[in-house]
């Protein structure tokens, strides 16, 4: 049995879960998230979600845990919410929106603008003598998470300075360079 899929997902207050034939859909105070399924059952029993797998297959074993996953960061989503924080470092290294416009300065010869989507609450935070830090607020973990990747990609973390755009908290793993 697996692990992470026989864990029952309990559903809190003001969050409406829906099972149909191959969806689910659950509804809370941020928004409404719709996930479809297959090969495994899902049943609402007494304020708790429950994932079922017909057999031991390597894919419904699989598809236990996953779907549990997904269920769980649909519910999760829509009642708290998550959040990512970008830390932009690096000299002359900016970041600033216009409503869901990013406008990241990254030392290339151009800025690059970056329409993120309307379900993420886009925020930018500089403070002098500090680094500039990006903060993205969704309901959607997996819309927030592909975000959050192109993002960081245009300016990845380098090991020998650290300049780039990391999250907040994160630990680079760094190199010595050149020894004279």
């Amino acid at each position: 049995m697996s692990r992470i899929g026989k864990n029952p997902i309990s559903i809190p207050a003001g969050v409406t879960v829906d099972v149909n034939e191959n969806t689910v859909t659950v509804k809370g105070k941020l928004g409404q998230l719709v996930q479809d399924y297959a090969d495994v059952t899902v049943k609402v029993e007494e304020g708790q979600v429950i994932v079922e797998r017909p057999s031991d297959s390597k894919d419904h074993r699989a598809k236990h845990g996953l779907y549990r996953s997904l269920i769980n960061n649909m519910i999760l989503g829509v009642s708290t919410g998550f959040t990512n924080e970008l830390e932009l470092v690096g000299v002359g290294y900016r970041a600033s929106n216009q409503g869901q416009k990013l406008d990241l300065a990254l030392g290339f010869s151009h800025n690059i603008v970056l329409e993120v989507a309307p379900e993420v609450t886009l925020e930018t935070i500089s403070e002098k003598g500090k680094n500039p830090i990006v903060k993205l607020t969704s309901y959607d973990k997996q819309l927030l998470g592909q975000i959050t990747a192109k993002i960081r990609g245009f300016r990845k973390p380098e090991p020998y300075k650290g300049k780039g755009i990391k999250f907040v908290g994160e630990e680079l793993r760094r190199k010595a360079g050149k020894s004279a």
